[in-house]
């Protein structure tokens, strides 16, 4: 695969996995939705998997990985396809885009990472602003949006922890055996939910729309957009990675509003502005700052 080809993966990817959780939940109940998801990416992964030949341990390390990884497989995820039912995609990329600061916080408390300077504590009061600009704005009219928020925030606080806890791990697995074995995990998660959770809908109810989405999601979502962003985070700068945070909040709102008819209010764009700044400001502020002082003495 060449380093472009799964740059571009990874960007189309993020920018298309909000509008497909929304789609994949009109007609099937979010939580099957989810569950039908995860089960033919496991199926699927696994064939590769062996086909590859890369092995899939089940010793500790690698047990308490796919545990680390489940928080955000499993919580993340259906915390996610519970928000869909209420807050519009664009919305939950926009909300997404927070993870990289959420996780800085997290890697500083839990890895002692000292890396979180004061830009970064400015980075992100910029970004909270806009993400409260985002809240406030017209497109939230309802209990039931606000439940929405609800649920993406716990989505990208258990993905940003979940991240930091694998990073912790001196397991070193391959990214797929990682991915499948966090699936195998999951499933019965999502079952026991779905049973708890879902209202039941007649499977001749499901629509054409709803099962593309959810193996569109299995395939490129869970499979394909996860090996690219490992492949590129090896082969290209963080720097260079990082952007993909910028990109694809822009896109899944133009998604959104073109494909699925989602407003675009001022405060969703004044918001998703502040916060892409917060970003910029969180992964190139202290190297400009840097620069400009070098320059000045």
């Amino acid at each position: 695969m060449s380093i472009p080809a799964a740059y571009a993966a990874v960007v189309i990817v993020w920018s298309t996995t909000p509008l497909g959780v929304v789609w994949s939940s009109e007609s099937v109940p979010p939580v099957m939705a989810a569950l039908l998801r995860m089960l033919i990416a496991a199926v699927v992964g696994f064939i590769i998997l062996k086909w590859r030949r890369i092995p899939l341990p089940w010793n500790k390390q690698a047990v308490h990985v796919y545990g680390c990884s489940v928080l955000g497989v499993f919580g993340a995820m259906l915390c996610t396809y519970l928000a869909a039912k209420s807050i519009p995609s664009g919305l939950i990329s926009v909300v997404f885009g927070l993870s990289p600061l959420v996780s800085g916080l997290l890697a500083q408390r839990i890895l002692g990472d000292v890396t979180f300077t004061k830009v970064r504590w400015l980075a992100t009061l910029v970004a909270l602003v806009g993400l409260g600009v985002v809240f406030a704005s017209d497109l939230l009219v309802s209990g039931e949006d606000y439940s929405g928020i609800i649920f993406i925030l716990m989505a990208v606080l258990l993905f940003s922890t979940s991240g930091v806890l694998v990073k912790r791990s001196s397991a070193h697995l391959h990214p797929f055996a990682t991915t499948v074995g966090a699936l195998l995990l999951s499933l019965p998660l999502y079952l026991a939910s779905a049973l708890m959770l879902d209202t039941p809908v007649a499977i001749s109810d499901w629509e054409l729309r709803s099962l593309m989405s959810i193996v569109y999601l299995a395939l490129f979502g869970s499979l394909i957009g996860f090996v690219s962003y490992f492949y590129v985070l090896q082969k290209l700068p963080p720097s260079t990675v990082a952007l993909v945070t910028l990109i694809t909040p822009v896109f899944a709102i133009v998604l959104g509003a073109l494909l699925n008819n989602e407003m675009i209010g001022l405060g969703l764009v004044a918001g998703a502005a502040c916060i892409v700044l917060g970003l910029v400001i969180y992964h190139w502020g202290d190297l400009l700052i840097g620069r400009v002082m070098r320059g000045r003495y």
